[in-house]
C-alpha cells in the first residue's frame, strides 16, 4: 500500500466512524469497534488519523456491517414483496460511505466505467464512479435524440413483455474495465442487460455488485455470467 492509498484508506474509515458518531456516544461506539473511546475521539474530530491496521478494520468489518444494518432500517417490503428504497437512492451522503466499504470488503478491481441502468441505480453508480476516479455511464429505455451509435441489448421476459436498454456507443470503449451496479438485483434481468452492453462493447467485467439483492436468482445468473466478484451490501429473502 503506497502513502496515497493509506491516506485514503485511513480518511475512509474517520467517514464511517463519523456517520456512526451521529446516533450513538462514544462509550457505544467504542463498544462496537472495539476501539478506545478516547482514540475514537480524536479520530471523529480530526486531531489525528486511525493506523492503516485499525482503519482497514473499520471500513471492511464494522463499516460493512453497520452500513447493512442502516440499510435494512431504511427499506420497506410490502407484502407483496416490493421494495422501497427510496430512503436509501435520495441519501447521497450515505451512497458515499457504501462506496470505500464495497471497495474494500468485495475487492474490486479499480474500474474504468462504473455502468449502471437510469435510473435509481445512478446515484451509487455515481458515488462508486467518485470514489474510483473512474467515468460513470447509464443505459436507458430510450434512445438520445442527438446520438447516432449505441451499444443496445434486448431481453424478452417470461410475461413476453420486450426490454431494451441502449448505451451511447462512445460512453464505453473496447478493452476498458467496467463495474456494472445498481440498487437493486432480484431477477438479474437488468443486470444481464448491462452485461450483454459491456459485451458488446468489448469491455471486461471487475464485478457486479448492488446495494439489495432480492432473494438469490439475480445474484446467482450474474455469477454465472462473470468471474468477477458479485454481490450486495444487504440481502433480503
Amino acid at each position: 500500500m503506497n502513502r496515497a492509498e493509506k491516506a485514503a484508506l485511513q480518511l475512509q474509515a474517520v467517514s464511517v466512524l463519523r456517520t456512526l458518531k451521529e446516533t450513538r456516544t462514544y462509550d457505544e461506539l467504542a463498544e462496537e469497534t472495539g476501539l478506545p473511546a478516547g482514540d475514537l475521539n480524536r479520530y471523529v474530530n480530526g486531531h489525528v488519523l486511525p493506523s492503516a491496521e485499525r482503519a482497514r478494520e473499520v471500513v471492511d468489518g464494522v463499516g460493512r456491517d453497520t452500513l447493512r444494518d442502516e440499510l435494512e432500517s431504511r427499506v420497506r417490503v410490502d407484502e407483496e414483496g416490493y421494495v422501497d428504497n427510496s430512503d436509501v437512492v435520495f441519501d447521497q451522503s450515505f451512497l458515499d460511505l457504501v462506496a470505500p466499504v464495497a471497495s474494500e470488503s468485495l475487492d474490486f478491481d479499480r474500474p474504468d466505467v462504473v455502468l449502471t441502468a437510469a435510473t435509481d441505480g445512478i446515484t451509487l453508480a455515481a458515488a462508486l464512479a467518485s470514489h474510483y476516479d473512474a467515468r460513470c455511464a447509464y443505459a436507458k429505455k430510450t434512445k438520445e435524440t442527438a446520438v447516432d451509435e449505441f451499444f443496445e441489448a434486448r431481453q424478452r421476459l417470461e410475461s413476453g413483455i420486450e426490454i431494451t436498454y441502449y448505451l451511447p456507443a462512445h460512453a464505453l470503449d473496447g478493452g476498458e474495465s467496467v463495474l456494472v451496479v445498481d440498487d437493486l438485483i432480484r431477477s438479474g434481468e437488468t443486470q444481464e442487460l448491462l452485461l450483454d452492453i459491456a459485451g458488446a462493447a468489448g469491455a471486461d467485467v471487475v464485478g457486479v455488485f448492488a446495494l439489495i439483492a432480492a432473494g438469490e436468482e439475480g445474484i446467482e445468473r450474474a455469477r454465472d455470467r462473470v468471474e468477477a466478484p458479485v454481490d450486495a451490501l444487504a440481502h433480503f429473502d
